[in-house]
């Protein structure tokens, strides 16, 4: 059982965090957290929380961490009222989409994706005209239209056996660029990227059509960083998330979704590990694994993710704020798009 007191809730973040953060910083994240657990079971609310969340928040007061489609999953086989999902928020409108009867809060108002925020419902429409017949594969870092108007969702983890169930030559991968052409390379396939404007649709054999979306936070990771640390520490295990670009994974040792990449260091004896992904994420493996020495990469932050804090879930608890809604015609069509995804695995 988690524990809820102010005392265990100190004990826990000082093995946790101690050597991270200073002990007034320790304390008043122990008493945010107090609170946050009392006001959760006050709501019958289910607090989920994402791999990027800071240690002081992600080992306290969720209920389920990990990724954000299994957080969703998770969520909606509760009999909870509310989910608080500490995370961005595509995640949250797809938490609604699985769990339409519960009351969702985000405790950021905004929350946003360079990547969600990257393609509009009206793009993936312009490409289907474009395209007319190619199947749209849509990652689920994308806001609830954008899976609305697409065939089938996928995850970091599933993207290539999801585009490989098509039985298909040609498929329309969206937004991530990178994630694309990872895809491509895995399931060797032609990529293209068309202009925005319109052009040439002619379709060959193999071929996917990309988009031209980053996340801000992996596109800054290059393959120089591994080579400065590999001369610096030569038995660094180098593990990456497939939103970096191809170039980086050829160079990494492990490449994996957020899930993926924690499950590798957990099964790992490597003397250090490099995780180019969300600092945070970094931070929580090593709070985890206090016996293996987690090499530091903390120029490179996700905004967005950092907007979500013990004290704004808090607020959100206490004023039910910041409420996740997603139109019913929509959340439909988007439950379709991500129903096939899960029938995948």
């Amino acid at each position: 059982m988690k524990p809820s007191s102010y005392t265990d809730l100190l004990a826990l973040l000082q093995a946790k965090v101690g050597d991270m953060m200073m002990d007034f910083e320790i304390e008043a994240a122990a008493r945010k957290a107090e609170e946050i657990i009392r006001l959760k079971h006050e709501t019958n609310a289910v607090i989920l929380g994402h791999n990027y969340m800071s240690p002081e928040l992600f080992y306290t007061i969720p209920d389920f961490q990990g990724d954000s489609l299994d957080l969703c999953r998770k969520a909606a086989t509760t009999d909870k009222d509310v989910i608080v999902f500490c995370g961005v928020r595509f995640m949250a409108e797809t938490a609604k989409i699985l769990s339409p009867e519960k009351t969702v809060l985000i405790p950021a108002a905004k929350a946003g994706c360079s990547l969600a925020e990257g393609i509009t419902a009206e793009d993936v429409r312009a490409l289907r005209r474009q395209y007319p017949g190619v199947p749209v594969v849509s990652y689920v870092n994308t806001y609830a239209d954008v899976k609305a108007e697409s065939d089938i969702c996928c995850t970091s983890g599933n993207a290539a056996a999801v585009v490989e169930s098509l039985d298909t030559d040609t498929v329309i991968f969206l937004p991530d660029e990178y994630l694309a052409r990872n895809v491509a390379q895995e399931t060797g396939r032609h990529i293209i990227f068309p202009s925005p404007k319109g052009g040439d649709s002619t379709v060959i054999d193999h071929q996917m059509i990309g988009w031209n979306a980053r996340c801000e936070v992996h596109e800054k990771f290059t393959v120089e960083d591994i080579e400065l640390t590999r001369k610096q520490y030569p038995d660094v295990m180098v593990l990456a998330h497939p939103e970096c670009s191809p170039e980086v994974l050829n160079a990494s040792d492990f490449a994996g979704s957020t899930n993926q990449i924690i499950q590798a260091v957990d099964a790992s004896k490597a003397n250090q590990y490099l995780v180019l992904t969300e600092c945070a994420m970094g931070d929580n493996i090593a709070a985890a694994h206090p016996d293996k020495e987690m090499l530091r990469m903390c120029n490179i932050r996700c905004p967005h993710m950092n907007e979500i804090t013990l004290d704004d879930t808090l607020k959100a608890l206490q004023q039910t704020r910041y409420v996740v809604e997603v139109p019913e015609p929509i959340r439909q069509r988007a439950l379709q798009s991500v129903e096939r995804m899960i029938a995948i695995g």
